[in-house]
């Protein structure tokens, strides 16, 4: 579907998995689905957000992966690992700063969330954004997005002094130009 990008809302999630539940019922993803409902604060809020591939410009999954498994199309979709070369090493999973990918043992591949390609590419929506009933999921046009939402999609993270960018955007708060994100002070809670 030309034209038209991924949008997550962490805001607007309200923990029904109803992505996660379609996300395994497309037909090319073998019953599996490849995102999951991450907690944003375990100890402190029951906040939940999608997470899915955030299909970075440099992928890290790409770039651990011994075996070369994991290809970036033309089009800036990260896919999941080649099924006759993937080693089931867990670099890339070890490697993904948005903790993305899983290896499913089982299957002795890794799997991740490829923006729906098999569907994406006959100009269908991602599973998990046509069923979302709060709209934390939307794959639409940047004009469409602008128009649901006043707060402002950014597409730059960083993770200390590494900056990735990602084709998925992502809803900030306004004045909000990246999210920057430290595991260790976001780890460390003072007493109190």
């Amino acid at each position: 579907m030309h034209g038209y990008e991924f949008y997550v809302d962490p805001s607007r999630c309200i923990g029904c998995e109803s992505c996660v539940n379609a996300c395994g019922e497309c037909g090319t993803h073998r019953g599996v689905s490849m995102i999951h409902l991450d907690f944003i604060d375990r100890e402190w809020t029951t906040a939940s957000t999608p997470m899915v591939c955030m299909h970075c410009e440099d992928p890290a999954c790409a770039q651990s992966c011994p075996a070369d498994a994991i290809k970036k199309g033309e089009d800036g979709v990260v896919r999941s690992a080649l099924k006759p070369r993937c080693i089931a090493c867990s670099n890339c999973a070890l490697a993904c700063p948005f903790g993305v990918p899983k290896v499913k043992i089982e299957m002795e591949l890794m799997m991740k969330c490829d923006m729906c390609y098999d569907r994406t590419s006959v100009g269908l929506r991602p599973m998990c954004a046509t069923v979302c009933p709060s709209q934390a999921l939307m794959y639409v046009t940047p004009a469409e997005a602008a128009r649901l939402r006043r707060d402002r999609p950014v597409n730059t993270f960083h993770f200390g002094s590494q900056e990735v960018k990602t084709k998925v955007f992502m809803y900030l708060p306004q004045g909000s130009d990246a999210l920057d994100v430290d595991v260790v002070k976001d780890m460390w809670r003072p007493e109190e």
